[in-house]
């Protein structure tokens, strides 16, 4: 009984103590109840000694957590999570790319106060896009869990009873045959049953409902949701992933140190770690040398020696761009290769005082590359003063030859190599403690070593051939080309668990999308002329043609067991009458 109902039915009929006026007099018994109903109506707070009492703690715990909980706020978070991203993809952020911040803060002085306040170098880890993310985490778990347990309750629950008129159906069928009601009913049950319907039996019918695995379907969807957002956030709390180059006959060993650049989440130990290390014994490349499809890579494959743990025994393996090294849940991937120069440097003494294999950066298909020598210690020039050398070098692995091209290459295979350099002296500014690229070299404190016209010195080297420096000022030798190869190690938790979210949740969405539950009912009575009046009719939650389609089908086969009566003749249906 609603409060209206309550308040008039007290006004009706007022209780032993009601006043006498106020039964004698029936408009003010009216205005009272009408009172006494509005009162209870409203959604004002009871006032209590002169004042309004508060919804207290838990009325307001309870009011953010439906406000929380709503398919408006999450959606509201949901679109506040998108363009907090946009600081993260506009401005260079430190975990990606340090050198880039440190560029950007010296070219936008001014904004950097307020870039740093608002964490914009470090978005996706700053406090207050974390916020976000996890309120919308928490909207999300609670919009979906209650939406669970409703199809939970859906999918136990029982087929309804038939309705009084299910002429009014929109698949409706009759009959009348001579079998009685029970064994009509009966066959109707075992009919239905051996189709897979869900069964219920009453007084003088039969419901029966179908189509249950589409709330399975939607249970599934939501609760794959669920496990998908938990296996994103472990694999974004605990996740590591860093690069670095190797050359041929070097190693790496998987330690924070070993990483040329390395980014992982905010629950990141480096114990989570796995211990292991591998050297790079060879790695082979092979392109298609006619054709129109010259120049492109068939195969890559890096031969390494893998050892894990310190005291693991050494294992040969093979590393491929679509076949990783799996070492205790992490990857280790093959992503890019290129060349490295080796050049040796000998000071006007001299002295050998560099030489080592330098990477160089590939910046086309036909590894065209480019790169820099810096020679940080032990140059001294002929009156012993101490400088550093840089180079910007220029490599191509098949030079189109002199005068017939420029410094690009023609092939990514090292057919004809040849290697330019550009010289300086002065100072690289690699003690000034701000990050440098190590494929650039940075001329602002250096000077050109100049030629005898003037203009700065360079030269193009065959492997071999030497470039003596101005003035005496030292010998600079193409010993040799090396191969380098660059890894990517990734530990990436859950993402096995997010894969298997991922795919129940394509399966229950189909089945939710494409499984139709639909309803069928059966009715039969003992009619006035002693016939059983049978009765059928089929209801789908959308509309869909396979429903009269399948009302067909199975009445047609209770038919089989249930056939039409005969028609009884009129001469004996008339005397029957007049008896």
């Amino acid at each position: 009984m609603s409060t209206t109902d309550k308040a008039s039915t007290e006004a009706s009929n007022p209780s032993e103590d009601t006043p006498d006026s106020a039964v004698a007099d029936p408009a003010a018994a009216a205005d009272s109840a009408e009172a006494a109903a509005g009162a209870q109506l409203s959604t004002a707070p009871e006032e209590e000694s002169g004042g309004p009492v508060g919804i207290g703690v838990v009325g307001w715990v309870r009011w953010f957590w439906r406000q929380l909980t709503s398919m408006r706020v999450a959606l509201i978070l949901l679109f506040l999570l998108s363009l907090g991203s946009i600081p993260g993809s506009l401005i260079p952020q430190t975990q990606v790319d340090a050198m880039k911040v440190a560029e950007w803060k010296r070219n936008n002085e001014f904004w950097v106060p307020v870039a740093e306040k608002l964490q914009l170098f470090d978005v996706y880890s700053s406090v207050w896009f974390s916020a976000i993310y996890l309120l919308l985490f928490i909207s999300l778990i609670g919009c979906i869990v209650p939406r669970s347990w409703q199809f939970v309750g859906q999918l136990t629950g029982r087929p309804p009873g038939a309705p009084r008129r299910l002429d009014r159906m929109p698949a409706y069928t009759t009959w009348r045959t001579g079998t009685a009601p029970d064994e009509v009913l009966a066959h109707a049950r075992k009919l239905l049953g051996g189709r897979r319907f869900r069964t219920e039996a009453g007084s003088s019918s039969v419901a029966a409902e179908k189509g249950y695995l589409r709330e399975a379907g939607n249970l599934v969807f939501h609760v794959a949701l669920i496990v998908m957002l938990v296996a994103f956030a472990w694999g974004q709390l605990f996740k590591s992933e860093g690069g670095k180059l190797v050359l041929r006959g070097k190693g790496f060993s998987n330690t924070l140190t070993q990483y040329d650049d390395f980014k992982s989440g905010s629950f990141f130990s480096p114990d989570d770690l796995p211990p292991f290390s591998f050297t790079l014994d060879r790695f082979d490349a092979s392109f298609e040398r006619s054709g129109p499809q010259k120049g492109t890579a068939r195969e890559f494959k890096a031969y390494v020696t893998f050892s894990k743990g310190a005291d693991g025994a050494p294992e040969k393996r093979e590393i491929q761009v679509n076949k990783p090294l799996e070492v205790d849940g992490a990857k280790v991937y093959l992503l890019g290769h290129g060349y490295a120069p080796v050049v040796s440097v000998t000071d006007p003494a001299g002295k050998v005082i560099f030489r080592d294999a330098v990477p160089m950066l590939p910046f086309d298909n036909n590894l065209s590359s480019s790169g820099a020598v810096k020679v940080t210690d032990g140059y001294r020039d002929k009156d012993g003063k101490q400088e550093q050398l840089g180079f910007n070098a220029m490599f191509v692995p098949t030079f189109a030859g002199e005068g017939k091209g420029t410094m690009l290459s023609q092939f990514p295979e090292p057919d004809f190599p040849v290697l330019a350099l550009s010289a300086y002296h002065g100072s690289l500014g690699v003690d000034s403690g701000l990050p440098q690229n190590v494929y650039q070299l940075n001329t602002s404190k250096m000077q050109e070593f100049k030629d005898e016209n003037g203009q700065l010195f360079k030269k193009r080297l065959l492997p071999g051939e030497t470039m003596e420096l101005p003035g005496g000022a030292g010998v600079v030798k193409f010993e040799g080309i090396e191969r380098w190869a660059t890894f990517s190690v990734t530990r990436q938790p859950g993402s096995g668990l997010a894969l298997a979210g991922a795919v129940a949740a394509i399966g229950g969405l189909a089945a939710s999308l494409f499984i139709q539950r639909r309803r069928v009912w059966v009715r039969a009575v003992r009619g006035e002329d002693g016939t059983t009046v049978v009765e059928m009719a089929g209801l789908g939650r959308s509309e869909s043609a396979k429903v009269p389609d399948e009302l067909g089908q199975l009445a047609a086969a209770l038919h089989d067991q249930a056939p039409t009566a005969p028609d009884r003749p009129v001469k004996e249906t008339v005397e029957g009458e007049r008896g």
